[in-house]
């Protein structure tokens, strides 16, 4: 544990191959276990070393406490501060708001520790305003029943809303229900950033390759805006048919990994 009482998670590949060390990221209102019941394992067996990280105030990290006062560019450097633990020079992988986080690492520093950057699910560039609203008028309850969930105090309804918002349509009941406790409490301040140009004009951005993936049926951050983040990364564009937001969750996740590795 660092200063900062980050928690990086290490698993080592089963076979270990001259591939890249893949590094992740989570989003918010979640931690590092996201990655654990599918991507983490997949890779492993591919003989990939996978790093996890819980941001600050997330998972196992320091700063619970302390939580709203964490803002993007406090995750971004625990980015940096966590890469400092890597040996070689990883494949970084977000997931929605960890997306900004990678962006604010990847613009702000001179020489980023990084060989090439995957994005999903990712927060548009112009914030998560537009899609606030959308949801306000096509899942309305989905504001009352989330402070419910991350509690861990739902019910069937809140149960109902979570999965229409974060999961593909072909989620199993059962699935929603071993998922839902991986949601926590986020960041007033970094929920807050988010809402309108979270991503400052930076004066460099590297040239390293990148992948912008989403689900066809993702009703957090619509497919239809991946190619906001894939014009300015110049990135290639993946859309996964029937997926959710939670890509590493949902039933397609197979298809999601697959392509994943495909690019990598």
């Amino acid at each position: 544990m660092s200063a900062r009482q980050l928690k990086l998670h290490r698993y080592p590949a089963d076979r270990r191959t001259a591939a890249r060390p893949l590094f992740f990221v989570h989003g918010g209102y979640s931690n590092s276990r996201v990655w654990d019941d599918n991507f983490v394992p997949y890779f492993q067996a591919n003989g990939y070393d996978c790093f996890a990280l819980d941001l600050s105030g997330h998972g196992e990290s320091g700063g619970h406490d302390n939580l709203d006062s964490f803002g993007l560019a406090d995750f971004a450097d625990d980015v940096a501060e966590a890469l400092e633990q890597v040996d070689e020079v990883p494949i970084l992988i977000g997931h929605s708001m960890g997306c900004l986080v990678l962006q604010r690492y990847l613009g702000s520093v001179a020489e980023p520790n990084a060989a090439a950057v995957a994005f999903l699910a990712p927060v548009p560039p112009s914030g998560t305003l537009g899609c606030v609203n959308r949801l306000a008028l096509s899942q309305p309850e989905f504001f009352e029943e989330l402070p419910k969930a991350v509690s861990g105090n739902f019910g069937p309804r809140t149960l109902e809303v979570m999965a229409a918002v974060y999961f593909s349509p072909e989620m199993r009941k059962e699935d929603t229900l071993r998922y839902l406790p991986m949601l926590e409490e986020e960041s007033d301040r970094a929920v807050a950033e988010m809402v309108t140009n979270p991503l400052p004009l930076f004066s460099r951005r590297p040239r390293i390759p990148a992948l912008v993936m989403g689900g066809s049926a993702d009703a957090v951050f619509p497919a239809s805006m991946l190619h906001f983040t894939a014009s300015i990364w110049n990135a290639e564009k993946i859309v996964v048919e029937g997926a959710g937001h939670m890509l590493m969750l949902d039933p397609q996740w197979p298809e999601s990994v697959t392509d994943l590795r495909g690019w990598i």
